[in-house]
């Protein structure tokens, strides 16, 4: 698995998106071709954490989200959220919450992995700065969330 061309990669949230089949349908109706860009992580507890912290998150709540993996993936790839499931297990890295962005071809030409080293990169430090408005979040069931 890789981590991130010199084009930014275009925010996968911008549309009508209520699920993992959606977002994979809109990825392929684009006119260009798609190369998803995935950051995954895992929840953690942040440095210096309190002890109402350290609580909230032994219930599944707070803590911070610590990039563990990268991955670009054609959407013919994960095309079902349990085959970017399965691919990872492989890894053996776990991880809690899935980010994702796409990065459209050219000429009817997706975008190779070499092109989505720079874009990865970039939305890995988008990631790490807290800046994920702008990216899908899936949890590990496929399911979308919503992060604050």
């Amino acid at each position: 698995m890789s981590c991130a061309h010199h084009s930014q990669p275009k925010p996968a949230a911008e549309a009508n998106i209520d699920s993992y089949a959606s977002f994979i349908s809109m990825a392929n109706a684009q006119s260009e071709p798609q190369r998803l860009l995935w950051v995954l992580a895992r929840a953690e507890l942040p440095n210096g954490y309190t002890e109402t912290q350290h609580q909230h998150f032994l219930q599944g709540n707070g803590g911070a989200l610590e990039p563990v993996l990268c991955v670009d993936k054609l959407p013919s790839e994960v095309a079902d959220f349990a085959s970017l499931v399965a691919e990872s297990v492989q890894t053996g890295v776990d991880w809690d919450i899935a980010f994702v962005a796409s990065m459209s071809g050219r000429a009817g030409i997706a975008p190779n992995s070499d092109e989505a080293i720079q874009p990865l990169r970039l939305m890995l430090n988008k990631i790490q700065s807290g800046i994920i408005a702008e990216f899908l979040t899936f949890n590990k069931q496929g399911e979308l969330v919503s992060l604050s």
